[in-house]
């Protein structure tokens, strides 16, 4: 199974933005666990991870050509861009949305998901540990 993990804005900041709420770890670090959890599992992943909200819809563009599963993290574009989810909308893999912080228990604008509709899965809160939980459930199914 091939999966794509696209990450959004300011993810690239992960062990330098407020580690209180995403962590200690750095991008790098994640998405080095990310490949080691995809192996582990027999996956084939492809991290992606971008501060420009274009190259983050021609990466969903891109998925629908070879992914079996998506897991996505746009980060602030969770809240309020519809141009991400219409980019999303046409898969028809499984798409899992991860947050790293609990989006839920945060701010109001915060608990806003315009891509909750189309997600197979949603996990919030878990830190690094849900995009593991995401991958388990794409090697799933």
């Amino acid at each position: 199974m091939r999966v794509a993990v696209l990450n959004g804005v300011n993810l690239d900041l992960l062990g330098r933005r407020d580690p209180e709420q995403y962590g200690s770890l750095s991008y790098s670090e994640l998405e080095t666990r990310i490949y080691s959890w995809a192996q582990e599992l027999g996956l084939t992943v492809r991290c992606r991870q971008t501060n420009s909200e274009g190259q983050y819809v021609e990466w969903c563009h891109d998925a629908l050509d070879w992914a079996d599963g998506v897991i996505v993290n746009p980060g602030a574009w969770t809240h309020y861009s519809y141009a991400i989810h219409d980019a999303l909308e046409p898969h028809t893999a499984p798409l899992v949305e991860v947050h790293l912080s609990n989006v839920d228990e945060r701010e109001e604008w915060r608990r806003v998901s315009v891509l909750e509709d189309l997600a197979a899965k949603r996990i919030v809160g878990k830190g690094p540990e849900g995009y593991r939980e995401a991958l388990e459930f794409l090697a799933a199914r």
